[in-house]
C-alpha cells in the first residue's frame, strides 16, 4: 500500500527511529550527558545571579526610605552628625509613633572574617544601631541567643553570615582591631541581605572607631510609599543638608545591576562555549545514528517517503535526546543547588553577601528551551544528509 500523506509518513518514521534508540544507547547517552552538562552549568550561573538579585529585593521595601549624603552611591562613602539626622528624621512623610519618627541612623563599616569553607578572609558588614532598625525592617528576630544590650561590647550575626563565616558562634569572643567584642545572639531578617551583617550598639560602635555622633545613613518608615516624593522634595531643597533620598527598593535594585548583569554575561558566554561541544557530540550521535540506518532509510526512499518526512524525523529525535539532556541537567541543579547558602562580593559595597542559589521555574524554562536549540543545531545536518543519500547508493551498503 503506497504511503500516505507526509505526516503519516513523518510519524511512522519517527517511531521507528525512537524505538530503535535502544540499539544506540552508547552515543545517545554522549549527546544526552553533554547537552545535560550545558544546561546544568547555564541554570547554576544564573540561578546564582536570581538568588543575589532575591535577597537584595527581599531588603528593599516601597514604604522604607534610605537617605545618603547627595553624591554618595553607597553607605561607606555617606557621613551625616547628629543635627542633620535631627533635620532628616523630622521630615514630613516619615510616620511618626509614641516614641517619635520611625527612623534609624545607622553606622556602617566593614570588618574581617574568614569564610568556614576556606579560610580566606572576606570582607563583612559590621552595623551600628539603635532599637528603632529592627522598626524599619520586615521580619527581623532573634532565632538564637539573646539582642545585645546597649552600652556593652556585644553584638548579633545575621543568619547567613553566621552560616558562612567563621569566629562567630554563639558565646565567642572576636577581635575586629584592638576590640573585643562577644556573640551573644543570631537574627534572620525575612532573607534580606540585613542577614550577611553584624550588629552592634551605634553608641559602642562609634566610640570604637572615634566617630563621636556620626552617621552614614539614616533609614525611615514612610507613611506610605507615595510620601518618597514628599520627604524627597523637603530634605533635597533644605539647605541645612546635602542628601540624597531614595526608595531601599531602588538603592538595592542599583546594587544589584552590576553582579546580576556579570552573572548573565559569563553564564552565556561559558554556555555558549559549552554548548558548541554539545552540538558536536549531538552531530556525531546523529551521523551515527544516519550511518546505521543508511540502508532502511534508503528502503523508506524507494518506497516513496519523501525526503522531508526524513529530515524532519532525524531533527525530532535529536530534539528528544536534547529534551532529556535538558530535563536531566535542569533536574541535578534543582535537587542539587535550589535553597544552597553561599556568599559572593557586593561589588557595590565590597563586602560579602549572603544568598541562596533560586532555581525558578523561568529558569528551568530557560534551560529546556536551549537544550532544544542545541539539539535542533546537531541534528540537522545528519537529517539533510539522510534525505539527499541517494537511493540506489544507500540500498547497497551493508
Amino acid at each position: 500500500m503506497a504511503p500516505g500523506p507526509w505526516l503519516n509518513q513523518l510519524a511512522a518514521i519517527t517511531a521507528m527511529n525512537l524505538r530503535n534508540l535502544p540499539s544506540r544507547l552508547g552515543t545517545s547517552l554522549v549527546a544526552v550527558v553533554g547537552i545535560g552538562g550545558v544546561v546544568a552549568v547555564l541554570v547554576s550561573l544564573l540561578s546564582m545571579g536570581e538568588g543575589f538579585r532575591a535577597a537584595l529585593e527581599l531588603s528593599g521595601s516601597d514604604d522604607v526610605a534610605l537617605v545618603l549624603r547627595g553624591g554618595s552611591s553607597d553607605e561607606l562613602s555617606s557621613s551625616f552628625d547628629r543635627e542633620q539626622v535631627n533635620v532628616i528624621v523630622s521630615a514630613p512623610g516619615i510616620l511618626r509613633d509614641a516614641r517619635g519618627a520611625v527612623a534609624s541612623p545607622e553606622f556602617y563599616t566593614i570588618v574581617d572574617l574568614p569564610m568556614r569553607s576556606t579560610g580566606t578572609a572576606a570582607n563583612v558588614p559590621f552595623r551600628g544601631v539603635t532599637s528603632r532598625a529592627i522598626d524599619v525592617r520586615k521580619g527581623f528576630r532573634v532565632v538564637a541567643g539573646r539582642m545585645f544590650e546597649p552600652g556593652k561590647d556585644e553584638v548579633i550575626v545575621g543568619r547567613g553570615a553566621f552560616a558562612q563565616f567563621g569566629n562567630v558562634d554563639l558565646g565567642r569572643e572576636v577581635t575586629w582591631g584592638s576590640h573585643v567584642w562577644r556573640v551573644v545572639g543570631v537574627f534572620e531578617a525575612a532573607g534580606s541581605v540585613s542577614e550577611s551583617e553584624v550588629w552592634t550598639d551605634l553608641t559602642v560602635l562609634q566610640g570604637v572607631y572615634r566617630r563621636g555622633n556620626t552617621v552614614q545613613v539614616v533609614r525611615a518608615r514612610l507613611t506610605s510609599p507615595a510620601a518618597l516624593a514628599t520627604v524627597q522634595r523637603s530634605l533635597e531643597g533644605d539647605p541645612r543638608v546635602n542628601v540624597s533620598v531614595r526608595s531601599e527598593r531602588e538603592f538595592y535594585a542599583d546594587q544589584s545591576r552590576i553582579l546580576i548583569t556579570l552573572i548573565r554575561y559569563v553564564g552565556t558566554t561559558i554556555s555558549v562555549l559549552m554548548g558548541i561541544g554539545a552540538v558536536f557530540a549531538a552531530l556525531n550521535t546523529m551521523y551515527s545514528a544516519v550511518s546505521t540506518r543508511t540502508r532502511e532509510i534508503a528502503t523508506l526512499r524507494a518506497l516513496g517517503f519523501g525526503a522531508t518526512p526524513v529530515v524532519v524525523s532525524v531533527l525530532l529525535e535529536a530534539v528528544v535526546l536534547g529534551l532529556l539532556g535538558g530535563l536531566v541537567g535542569g533536574a541535578l541543579v534543582y535537587f542539587g543547588l535550589n535553597g544552597y547558602q553561599a556568599s559572593t562580593l557586593n561589588w557595590a559595597s565590597f563586602s560579602q553577601i549572603t544568598f541562596a542559589f533560586t532555581v525558578t521555574p523561568q529558569l528551568l524554562v530557560t534551560g529546556l528551551g536551549y537544550s532544544l536549540i542545541l539539539g535542533l543545531v546537531g541534528g540537522l545536518l545528519p537529517g539533510v544528509r539522510a534525505a539527499r543519500l541517494p537511493v540506489t547508493i544507500g540500498l547497497r551498503e551493508l
